[in-house]
């Protein structure tokens, strides 16, 4: 008797090989594998990547569309709703002036606000000595704050060093 995973990746290599095969451009198998080309070398397989855990009010909406952001960029994540996401902005240590509506926790690192998946996976490859990443506020145009036209407010993301300091990590919308 096969086991759950075992069920499970012949589910997914059957579903495949359709698309592999070049089987019929309608089919999900297809339009799933044709959706993700080119893809797999900018970001590492979902697999590498460890779990996100996020911390929420239970009545943001924009955090449910960057955490929406993560998942499609690969990420497995967790929600958890609290009452009082300050107390864990205070235990991770974000920088007073430095916070958003939401804090997660990936890798043993911190990443506050709309912070965008890329930077993410950047962070987590090259590892640095730090506490995170935040986006302080919430800028226009950022992962969960997408406007219908497309623009975005120019926003920095910033590397926030273990002493609580912090430096330009990346920029956007410029």
């Amino acid at each position: 008797m096969k086991t759950l995973p075992a069920l499970f990746a012949t589910f997914v290599l059957a579903a495949a090989l359709p698309a592999c095969a070049g089987g019929d451009p309608a089919s999900p198998a297809t339009a799933s594998a044709q959706s993700h080309q080119g893809h797999a070398a900018q970001s590492p397989a979902p697999a590498t990547l460890p779990q996100l855990l996020v911390h929420k009010s239970p009545s943001c909406g924009c955090c449910v569309h960057w955490v929406e952001h993560m998942r499609e960029a690969g990420f497995t994540v967790e929600v958890r709703d609290v009452d009082n996401v300050q107390a864990v902005k205070d235990r991770v240590g974000v920088p007073t002036g430095k916070a958003s509506c939401h804090t997660a926790e990936v890798g043993g690192y911190f990443i506050e606000g709309h912070v965008p998946a890329a930077d993410v996976k950047r962070l987590l490859a090259e590892a640095p000595e730090a506490r995170g990443l935040t986006v302080p506020g919430m800028p226009a145009g950022s992962p969960g704050m997408e406007l219908p036209d497309g623009r975005v407010q120019p926003y920095a993301v910033e590397l926030v060093a273990n002493d609580g300091s912090t430096t330009e990590f990346s920029r956007h919308g410029e």
